[in-house]
């Protein structure tokens, strides 16, 4: 993975990764966004917006202010709806007639574990979802899109959201949250689920990838070794976990304080939200149970 400090392009200003390809950076820094969302446009002539990132129209400036003479965007694509990748799909549609495809809305996607969760309460944290998403074009696991001289192959990827796609382009891939180019990637029930997110992990390692252009940070130029790393840090959270529940019950609040010790405590509800994804994990599993309802406020014990 690439310093942190070492990725640090203007917001706004066009970088071409590739023939055909360019990065805008959207002006959105944060905890969980690291440097801004990365707004992709793929394409000669019929170009394709991939992620066109928050509702901030200087940033819709600098997408239509990156298109050369003769361009004009013909696809726009949203990975996943969050509040950094989609909000500005809409005017962006609006603007240039093009139309916008993805998964589904904000629901799409979601596994039935997540669905009852979601039924019983359990709604916030990560990014924040656009809940007035919908696509103009629902696309399909699996689905070719083909434009102007290029093609996208969509792999549904859910984990960090259930609507959340990947989109390869020949032996590239465009993974926006699922594989990052700066962190791991959050996920955070009843939105995100940690089975959903592992089994997508192991579809894209068995590709063989040149690269990944993430929807945070710099390109991922060793794809397997990200996958493979990003595959043993939830591994390695796991155990944790069945470590400290051989101990004693815990919640996934007093999990998340023993084992995220280095985390500032601004960022401890999210690792929470982590902990309670691995225990619905291990509970699918039977490795643990919950005392009660399975809830992100109940006590997990360790099963022998």
């Amino acid at each position: 993975m690439q310093p942190p400090d070492e990725f640090d392009p203007p917001a706004g200003v066009p970088v071409e990764l590739a023939p055909g390809l360019l990065r805008v950076l959207a002006p959105n820094p944060s905890p969980m966004t690291y440097r801004g969302t990365n707004t992709y446009l793929l394409g000669e002539r019929d170009v394709a917006v991939i992620d066109p990132g928050p509702l901030d129209m200087a940033h819709m400036d600098a997408i239509l202010n990156a298109l050369k003479p003769g361009q004009r965007i013909s696809h726009i694509f949203v990975t996943h709806t969050h509040l950094d990748h989609s909000p500005l799909a809409a005017p962006l549609a609006q603007r240039t007639g093009a139309p916008v495809h993805a998964f589904g809305g904000p629901e799409a996607g979601r596994s039935t574990v997540m669905k009852r969760l979601a039924a019983g309460g359990l709604a916030g944290g990560g990014e924040g979802i656009d809940h007035a998403f919908r696509p103009d074009v629902e696309v399909a696991d699996g689905e070719l899109i083909r434009g102007d001289g290029w093609s996208l192959e969509v792999l549904h990827t859910p984990g960090h959201l259930g609507n959340h796609i990947a989109l390869a382009w020949e032996d590239a891939c465009f993974t926006a949250d699922h594989v990052m180019g700066w962190a791991s990637s959050l996920v955070s029930p009843p939105d995100g689920d940690l089975t959903d997110f592992m089994a997508a992990c192991h579809r894209l390692r068995a590709r063989n990838w040149n690269v990944l252009h993430p929807g945070h940070g710099a390109p991922v130029t060793d794809p397997a070794g990200r996958l493979d790393w990003l595959i043993a840090h939830r591994m390695g959270r796991e155990a944790a976990i069945l470590a400290a529940l051989t101990e004693a019950p815990a919640t996934a609040r007093e999990l998340a304080q023993r084992i995220y010790t280095d985390t500032p405590a601004s960022l401890l509800p999210a690792a929470e939200r982590n902990v309670f994804a691995h225990l619905v994990d291990l509970t699918g599993k039977s490795r643990v149970e919950p005392q009660g309802e399975l809830s992100a406020a109940a006590r997990f014990s360790r099963l022998t």
